[in-house]
């Protein structure tokens, strides 16, 4: 299972709430889980070894907690049977968490991270739309078109919709936190795919700049959050008594070429391509984060400190000079 993204922030937010921690992570992956075994100097932390498709192995972490975080889900776009490597131990893994959830008895909330990829695709064909809460991606359309990288986003609107389906037959308090594209610096040692994605016009990556124009193609935009923001909105939504249902978590829409101009004229040293020919320069659809918003959130990060800070710390990893 994918390692859980963290800042520094999110850690010591996550070490603050009086609950018991628990990372549910391959507990044998010591170059993975290193730095979670480096906060036990700030307080206890407890590392156990879980896998989405045994349900017997969330019991003892979930044992005891107030608050669980699932945070983890497949993601293989590469993959050839997306059915059996996405979809079904997404689902399962949903299933699995919060039967734990169900058996513990003190679990007062759970905080399920969905993704914006639950929400936006559909076959509109329509400009300005503006998605939220309400909005479901079009499964029937993932399903038979099969578009590029489709079994990922199909995966997460079905464990989403798995998810909230148990939750009312259980009667388990469930809120699911909707973000988008995540950048901005990482703990962990490997750099996010993310990351990646969202700076691929930076450093000039071919491949994932295509990735990028297909993101907005299936998705309608280009929206981005800064990963700090993304684990305030979580740790947010855990203790705010009011809160229930669905939150969208984006602090920026916007689309290839638009986000090309801005970053050309932010980083004139990167030489960042401006001229994308006849691709749409507009974005087909924005998410709105008025639920969250009102909810008495607010964002820390614009486009202009999300991408500062994610420069730098491409910087610090060597991949950007």
């Amino acid at each position: 299972m994918p390692s859980i993204p963290a800042t520094t922030s999110m850690i010591m937010i996550k070490i603050q709430i009086k609950t018991p921690e628990f990372f549910t992570i391959l507990a044998d992956n010591q170059k993975k889980i290193a730095p979670l075994t480096a906060l036990k100097e700030l307080g206890e932390v407890k590392i156990f070894e879980a896998d989405l498709t045994d349900a017997k192995s969330f019991d003892a972490p979930i044992s005891g907690c107030d608050l669980v975080f699932h945070v983890a889900t497949p993601v293989n776009f590469a993959s050839e049977d997306p059915e059996n490597d996405m979809i079904k131990p997404a689902i399962q893994g949903v299933e699995n968490v919060l039967t734990a959830c169900a058996k513990a008895k003190t679990v007062k909330r759970v905080i399920l991270t969905s993704s914006a990829a639950a929400v936006t695709i559909n076959k509109l064909d329509v400009t300005g739309l503006v998605v939220d809460e309400k909005n479901w991606t079009d499964t029937e359309f993932l399903s038979s078109d099969k578009p590029p990288t489709w079994g990922y986003p199909l995966s997460k609107t079905l464990a989403e919709k798995a998810a909230w389906k148990f939750a009312q037959e259980k009667n388990i308090d469930l809120i699911t936190v909707i973000p988008t594209l995540m950048a901005g610096p990482s703990l962990t040692t490997d750099v996010p795919s993310s990351v990646g994605l969202a700076t691929a016009l930076i450093t000039g990556n071919e491949f994932l700049i295509n990735a990028m124009k297909g993101m907005q193609m299936l998705s309608g935009s280009i929206s981005i959050t800064h990963v700090e923001d993304v684990v305030r909105a979580h740790v947010f939504l855990a203790e705010k008594e009011s809160a229930s249902g669905r939150y969208i978590c984006c602090a920026v829409n916007t689309s290839v070429p638009e986000l090309a101009k801005f970053l050309n004229k932010r980083y004139p040293q990167y030489k960042v391509p401006t001229d994308f020919g006849d691709f749409p320069s507009n974005a087909k659809l924005a998410l709105s984060s008025d639920k969250l918003v009102n909810e008495g959130f607010s964002f820390k990060y614009g486009i202009e400190e999300i991408y500062d800070q994610t420069v730098e710390y491409l910087k610090a990893k060597g991949l950007l000079k």
